[in-house]
């Protein structure tokens, strides 16, 4: 288990987010079409749409001492995104990232993962996984430069709500 909540790489600070964190986390990325885009989660549409997603967050930190984070520039202190771990069993767990549009492109999201993959073998996690939609090359480039490997494309298997109502690859 790790000592702290607190996560440090290079350029970054990764914690779980707080209830303060929601207007930011709303204006920042989580309302954002574009950056919203690719993701398996719904678009938010009120502050409160992303009050819930750290009322979620606070339950799998309490559950699992782990969860999703947020990602905040250590230098300027600026909320830049989120990635974390979503645990499926003791062994097993998700992760992912989102960026404000203006973090793009800066190896935010690579950072921030390398933390994850590190943070995933603390908790002795045996598969770490990510779904990236089909077409979504930035987050595959990303995902393969941090040693994740294509299992195969997954017909139809994901709802990417922000596209489609209906699973897609």
């Amino acid at each position: 288990m790790p000592k702290s909540t607190l996560i440090e790489t290079e350029r970054l600070l990764l914690r779980p987010p707080r209830q303060n964190d929601a207007a930011a986390i709303f204006e920042r990325y989580a309302s954002d079409p574009e950056v919203t885009r690719y993701l398996g989660w719904p678009r938010h549409e009120s502050v409160q749409d992303t009050r819930a997603f750290v009322g979620f967050s606070v339950a799998e930190w309490a559950r699992w001492s782990v969860g999703p984070v947020v990602v905040i520039d250590r230098e300027s202190g600026t909320l830049l995104g989120s990635s974390g771990l979503v645990m499926e069993s003791a062994d097993r767990a998700a992760t992912g990232y989102v960026f404000a549009r203006d973090a793009w492109g800066k190896g935010y999201a690579t950072e921030s993962l390398r933390a994850m993959i590190a943070l995933a073998a603390e908790f002795k996690v045996v598969r770490l996984y990510a779904l990236c939609h089909v077409d979504h090359q930035a987050s595959w480039h990303v995902l393969e430069k941090c040693g994740f490997k294509r299992e195969g494309v997954l017909p139809r298997h994901s709802v990417f709500p922000n596209l489609s109502p209906e699973p897609l690859d």
